[in-house]
């Protein structure tokens, strides 16, 4: 008898708990952004995450999602976000400051509202368990 601990019943919720970790770090950095908008020399960072999300996902072209899915949840620890600095040889202030708050402010919006899909997902898959367990 299989238990659901061996089955690939968790590899979407956990591919899509990596994402919003992602998400997350992302809200933590452009927060860190803002708060140094006005420190002279502070060069902008940013997460990479989708980049290597849809490269891990595009190397097997010929398999469904599922499958994708299911080669990447095995390979989980791989699949990490990376903070980097971002334009760090471009400023636009004699400071050399290179952050727009206007801008933080609209990439950090946009940023709630993936983490908020994201946890909706989550969600959605765990009451997708609970009517198979029904």
């Amino acid at each position: 008898m299989s238990t659901l601990s061996n089955t690939n019943a968790f590899d979407y919720i956990n591919v899509l708990d990596r994402a919003a970790d992602a998400s997350w770090l992302r809200h933590d950095v452009i927060s860190n952004n803002i708060s140094n908008a006005d420190t002279p020399g502070y060069k902008r960072s940013d997460v990479n995450f989708e980049t290597q999300l849809a490269k891990a996902l595009g190397q097997s072209r010929y398999t469904s999602m599922d499958s994708k899915v299911a080669g990447l949840n095995r390979n989980l620890g791989r699949l990490k976000a990376v903070s980097y600095s971002d334009y760090s040889g471009y400023s636009y202030r004699v400071d050399g400051n290179n952050v727009d708050p206007d801008t933080e402010a609209v990439y950090l919006a946009k940023n709630q509202v993936v983490y908020q899909g994201l946890t909706a997902s989550i969600r959605q898959e765990f009451k997708n368990l609970q009517m198979v367990m029904k």
